[in-house]
């Protein structure tokens, strides 16, 4: 398995899958051929059916100026639903191509190559094997992971964090209507300033931390800075979480930095076995995967146990299993931003549920992930990120 440090890219929404990955393919491209005077981009699958709304072409044609985007919507059998046909040109000729995959978390596979962008470092590939290594040494996840990667993790990590409180921070202030077309107004600060006047403690923390998942969201939605968590579409989970902890409930940056590491163990597990990409396995790929990365953070904050930090991450996502991706008009925004929020309050519910149960449980998270990777297999294409079905066609008769 990877370094966990994989599961955290920092860069513009509002894609992980569909902005971050091609712009890094299309800088890798570039860079193997400088000279080249023309470029052709073909884009196949989900890339294909929403990479305008996602606004693929632009990222690409940041680190390929005025290459021409071409959307294949015909072409079907892909060995990769985010498949990429890169061609570079002088005059007539073609000097080269490459046909690159968008894996999902803004992680990239180049065809007929062995990927060196991300080293291997865990032996383990199952949150089993881990917590029976943990057991056996009688050390925890944090100080497991701390052993297992290098000295440039903690530093990596604050820049992790430091962005993604920047990116609640500018959410929380902006106002205005997001980009694409569907006219959705930006809404993270008007939750965070409206105040019930009988408003009770738990109603009060649930607004405020929705707030938070709405600001990072949002500002995902609005092409801006914030970093897959594990993916872009579902920036606004972890964050929201932790940053409430620390902001709101007065938790050290130390144990907030602890918790981050242990969330990125619970995705890379997820991405090792299953997948993170809404186009492979929809939305319970994605926002599935970030629920259980925070519910995981949650009980590490809190100090639970081996077992039930492990309960808490198969409990938020065993509950989102079967979640479709059909974003309206192929924008991260409806249903994405509020379904950012609702992930939130599910890892909350997950860790209290966990915290409590954990002795009676019966499935084992490397299971429900493992189901979470056959369901999405299994579910019609038209309900992983190719906007073809769900809401993002009943939104037209509305």
């Amino acid at each position: 398995m990877k370094t966990i440090k994989s599961v955290y890219k920092i860069g513009n929404g509002p894609s992980s899958s569909h902005t971050v990955g091609p712009f890094r393919a299309a800088r890798l491209f570039a860079g193997r051929y400088p000279h080249a005077d023309a470029y052709r981009v073909t884009l196949y699958g989900s890339l294909a059916f929403t990479g305008e709304g996602h606004g693929t072409g632009k990222a690409i044609r940041t680190a390929l100026p005025g290459a021409e985007i071409v959307f294949d919507r015909e072409t079907l059998e892909l060995p990769h639903p985010n498949t990429m046909l890169f061609e570079a040109f002088s005059g007539m000729q073609l000097l080269g191509s490459a046909r690159i995959f968008s894996i999902g978390g803004g992680s990239i596979r180049i065809e007929g190559e062995d990927s060196d962008e991300e080293r291997e470092l865990y032996p383990q590939e199952s949150f089993t094997e881990m917590m029976d290594l943990c057991r056996a040494r009688g050390i925890s996840l944090v100080q497991f992971i701390r052993e297992t990667e290098d000295d440039s993790l903690q530093d990596y990590l604050k820049t992790v964090w430091a962005a993604m409180q920047d990116a609640v921070r500018r959410g929380l202030k902006a106002d205005g209507v997001l980009p694409g077309g569907l006219e959705l107004a930006r809404k993270a600060k008007l939750l965070y300033e409206t105040r019930c006047y009988n408003e009770s403690a738990d109603v009060t923390m649930n607004r405020v931390i929705a707030a938070y998942a709405y600001a990072v969201s949002e500002e995902n939605a609005d092409e801006h800075i914030v970093v897959t968590a594990p993916t872009c579409g579902s920036c606004g989970v972890l964050p929201a979480l932790l940053y409430y902890m620390q902001v709101d409930r007065g938790f050290p940056e130390e144990e907030i930095l602890d918790a981050l590491a242990v969330a990125a163990l619970v995705g890379n597990v997820i991405r090792t076995n299953a997948s993170i990409s809404g186009a492979e396995c929809g939305c319970q790929a994605e926002i599935g995967s970030a629920c259980s990365m925070a519910a995981a953070a949650l009980a590490t904050l809190y100090r639970l146990n081996l077992d039930q930090v492990e309960y808490a991450a198969e409990i938020a996502m065993e509950h989102n299993l079967g979640l479709t991706c059909d974003p309206v008009m192929g924008l991260v925004q409806i249903p994405c931003i509020e379904r950012n929020a609702v992930a939130v309050t599910r890892a909350i519910s997950a860790v209290n549920l966990s915290r409590f149960l954990y002795t009676t449980r019966k499935i084992s998270f490397d299971k429900v992930v493992a189901t979470m990777y056959q369901t999405g297999r299994d579910m019609n294409e038209k309900y992983r990120e190719t906007s073809h079905g769900g809401l993002a066609q009943m939104y037209s008769l509305f």
